[in-house]
Formats: C-alpha cells, structure tokens, sequence
C-alpha cells in the first residue's frame, strides 16, 4: 500500500497530516509533481518530478496506483480515472470519490466550470480553513486505518 500525492495543488496542511500519518503508520508516501517540493528526509518519502504541462501528473499517478492505494488529489477528472483501478481517492477536503459519486462530482464540476466561464458565478470554494484541515484529518485517518486493515488480511 503507497499514498499518493498529487502534489501540484496540495494545500500545505494536508501534506504536513499526510507526512506525520506516513512516518507514524509506516506506510510509503509519493509526491508527484512539476514543481520543486521541500520535503523532510524520510525513506519513506519519495519525490517525482515530472515535465510541466496539463495532466502530466496525473497521468504518472495513473500509471503507477494500486488497488488499495490511497490518492489524495483535488483533480476530479483523475480521480474519476483511479477510482476504477480500486484506488481509493481523497480531495484536500476529506470528501471520497467512490464509483457510486464520481459521475456526480463530474457533473459538477462541469456545471461549475460552465457557469464560471459565462460569468453566472464568480469565485471557487470556500476557503481552507480550520474545520476543512479538521475534516480531511478524519476522513484521512479513517480511510488510512481501513486500508491498512485490508492490507493486513491478505
């Protein structure tokens, strides 16, 4: 079992939760992205840096997950993609993509998307904050410890 980290667009608190969850579980952590990224030195942390450009990293995530391995990305068209592999996918918010919500969190984002370019909306999401960090810690713990537990059985 890896955790994957499209690290691009990662909210700095959410890869400090990932990096303490990873050296206090054992479990393997990548980081995957076309920026340099400052991270402590851990056998258990690896860095990939990939070419800039549109969908780069994500598609080396994609290449690369296991069934069983949990991605934290906010990028819902790559979740959409890992979700069939059996990865299991986290957004920086602590929401999960599963095949029974995928198509609707597409959707979504679709509409968002369309009503931002016709001037219909302004804006993005709410702002991160201390209940957002809060939220994914949970889900990310929670999600983290069932993984493991399957992990265990086999």
């Amino acid at each position: 079992m890896r955790i994957w980290i499209d690290a691009d667009a990662c909210p700095g608190p959410i890869r400090d939760i990932v990096l303490r969850a990873s050296q206090r579980l054992k479990v393997p952590v990548t980081f995957v992205a076309n920026k340099k990224l400052v991270l402590p030195d851990s056998e258990l942390i690896s860095v990939v840096h990939v070419e800039q450009g549109p969908d780069i990293a994500d598609a080396y995530i994609a290449e690369h997950v296991k069934r069983n391995d949990l991605v934290v990305t906010q990028d819902i068209p790559l979740a959409a993609q890992l979700v069939p592999l059996g990865a299991s996918v986290l957004s920086p918010r602590g929401d999960k993509y599963t095949e029974a919500n995928i198509s609707e969190h597409l959707s979504w984002r679709d509409l968002m998307t369309e009503l931002r370019d016709t001037g219909s909306v302004s804006g993005g999401p709410k702002p991160f904050d201390e209940k957002v960090k809060r939220a994914f810690a949970n889900h990310f713990d929670s999600e983290l410890n069932r993984l493991l537990r399957l992990e265990s059985k086999t």
